[in-house]
């Protein structure tokens, strides 16, 4: 979403637009890095050709894919935060040719985070947890979305071009990927991009949602008020540790 990308577009050192396939890449210097930021628009397809476009119009080194995402696990609430160790396309299904899941003519179903990269993003959640978290998100916002202690998760992360806000929609998920941590809709595309060309990539996302009945409710206050200062708040630690 554009709220969270506005934050650090505005801490950008010396930038300069690019308009390319719809999309504004910005491209200057955050706290020390060089870098691109791009809004990758919603679902695979946009994510896939947003993450090819940086790596061969831009020559990117590495990827990080911020934004948000719903629970699929009890145990990771609103507020808390998923750093993805596989992503995997919840809505693959070659089957009978390839097992469901496998992307065809890869043999492969689960695409790896960096472990160097996402280690250091590791670092960067938990200590903006730790640090930053009061400051950034204002009382009234903590206790409109009950966001009281929020917890880092390190797991797999599914993706589909599918809105997930059903109950029993998510429980077949889950009964298919029992590790399954969260669902959104674009990283395991931007996995597949990067691991096809070699570009160490990493995926972060707060929790938005359950992904039941109950998902759309006050989502985009939840952007404007949470996620976004999250990703401002997450990529200046990681920036200013290189």
């Amino acid at each position: 979403m554009q709220q969270e990308q506005t934050g650090l577009v505005a801490q950008m050192q010396n930038a300069a637009q690019h308009t390319r396939g719809l999309r504004e890449y910005m491209t200057g210097n955050l706290w020390g890095i060089e870098c691109v930021c791009v809004l990758s628009r919603i679902g695979k397809v946009a994510a896939a050709a947003t993450a090819a476009t940086l790596i061969e119009r831009f020559g990117v080194t590495h990827i990080l894919f911020t934004g948000v995402a719903g629970s699929a696990d009890p145990d990771v609430r609103v507020g808390d935060i998923v750093v993805g160790e596989q992503l995997v396309q919840h809505d693959i299904d070659a089957s009978p040719l390839f097992p469901r899941f496998e992307i065809p003519l890869t043999g492969r179903s689960h695409f790896s985070s960096d472990e160097i990269l996402t280690g250091r993003l590791m670092q960067a959640a938990g200590d903006f947890i730790a640090h930053d978290f009061q400051k950034a998100i204002t009382t009234a916002d903590r206790t409109l979305f009950r966001l009281h202690s929020p917890n880092l998760h390190f797991g797999l992360i599914a993706s589909g071009d599918e809105f997930i806000n059903n109950k029993s929609r998510l429980f077949e998920l889950r009964e298919a990927l029992p590790t399954l941590l969260a669902v959104e809709m674009e990283g395991a595309a931007v996995a597949q991009v990067c691991a096809e060309f070699d570009v160490p990539f990493a995926v972060i996302r707060t929790i938005s949602d359950t992904a039941d009945e109950h998902a759309p409710m006050n989502f985009m206050q939840f952007i404007d008020c949470v996620a976004s200062r999250y990703a401002l708040g997450i990529v200046r630690r990681l920036c200013s540790t290189a």
